[in-house]
């Protein structure tokens, strides 16, 4: 497997440095035969290229098995026109990532302020409000006058059925349970498709069952019983909302995995951004982005049909699991370990299996 690993900004080559460490000693317990190239996208391509990412970039990334993406100060990135483009839409975007498949689930040994829940957000990645993606060419948001702006939102069927059969798909190897998210009592027309279109494709998997909620409703539900719910779908910003509620349910947000998944191509990247106040003060919690890359690999193995990746990835979520339990862990999530000492712990717990 060949991966294109890109650090990124701000606490972005700390916990990459973390988790590559994490993928050799996986690679090393259990013969992955992985190819890691480092690459540079943000303010490093900026500076070295003129633009935050490249199209030879891209071409590599094409070329590669998957793509490990860093935090990115994306909100510095204002205007395209000089090269300020933000490499995770570019990224979403050009290798059509249309399911971002965000787990989130409490840890033993880790105070969560809610019953114990394990479920996953499965967010459509390439349309909605996110004015960046939505349209062919230009932006989704208009300033039509000074004092009056328009953002448009696009909902289309190729989208809302396969981020509606990836749900169902995950729901039938958990607890078979899908939940649609919405706001179909405001966005009657866009939501009310969007709602249909997931029960047409639930049709397919009469062994699910299948209720939905309304947005702000759901917010509630999962502050209460977070217990209740296993596979949550919904459109782009619902989904980006809900799964950093999740996350920080969990216990921290840096704990937030996440996976952009499509047909061909796959990126991990930590949920969360760059946090550039911290930056270069060994602090950050590299799970994040660990936990992200062992969705990656799940990935892979299901694509490529090698079942050594799905048992790696298994393990790096074990070994998470127990090192929170054992507080060797960073002090976000209740221990006393830096972003790379963090890191070695977890990846020294690898090599013990082999």
């Amino acid at each position: 497997m060949k991966i294109i690993m890109i650090a990124g900004d701000g606490i972005g080559p700390e916990i990459s440095a973390a988790t590559k460490e994490v993928l050799q000693s996986a690679n090393a317990s259990f013969k992955l035969n992985l190819q890691i190239e480092d690459e540079i996208a943000g303010h490093a391509s900026l500076k070295k290229y003129g633009a935050t990412v490249t199209e030879a970039l891209l071409k590599k990334v094409k070329q590669a098995d998957g793509l490990i993406l860093g935090p990115m100060s994306t909100y510095d990135f204002k205007d395209e026109s000089k090269g300020e483009i933000n490499p995770s839409k570019f990224f979403r975007k050009s290798l059509d990532l249309y399911a971002n498949i965000r787990p989130a689930k409490t840890y033993e040994g880790l105070r969560s302020p809610v019953n114990d829940f394990d479920l996953i957000v499965v967010r459509e990645n390439t349309e909605g409000f996110y004015a960046d993606r939505n349209m062919e060419q230009g932006s989704g948001e208009i300033l039509v006058t000074p004092d009056v702006a328009i953002s448009l939102r696009r909902i289309t069927r190729q989208c809302c059925e396969r981020i509606a059969r990836t749900a169902f798909e995950l729901a039938g190897s958990r607890k078979k349970h899908v939940t649609i998210v919405h706001k179909a009592n405001v966005l009657k027309i866009a939501d009310g498709m969007f709602i249909d279109i997931c029960h047409q494709i639930g049709k397919e998997f009469p062994e699910i069952s299948i209720d939905d909620f309304i947005v702000d409703a759901m917010a509630a539900h999962l502050v209460r019983a977070p217990q209740n719910f296993d596979v949550i779908v919904t459109s782009n910003m619902f989904g980006d909302i809900l799964s950093d509620l999740t996350a920080e349910l969990s216990g921290s947000l840096g704990l937030a995995a996440s996976v952009n998944a499509g047909t061909q191509h796959a990126m991990a990247q930590a949920a969360h951004g760059s946090a550039p106040d911290i930056a270069g003060k060994n602090i950050a919690n590299p799970y994040s982005l660990i936990l992200s890359t062992a969705q990656l690999l799940e990935w892979y193995s299901h694509r490529s049909g090698k079942s050594e990746f799905v048992h790696a990835a298994k393990a790096i979520e074990d070994a998470a699991a127990s090192l929170i339990l054992s507080k060797e862990v960073t002090k976000d999530i209740g221990g006393n370990l830096g972003t790379k000492e963090a890191g070695n712990a977890l990846a020294q717990k690898l090599l013990a299996l082999r």
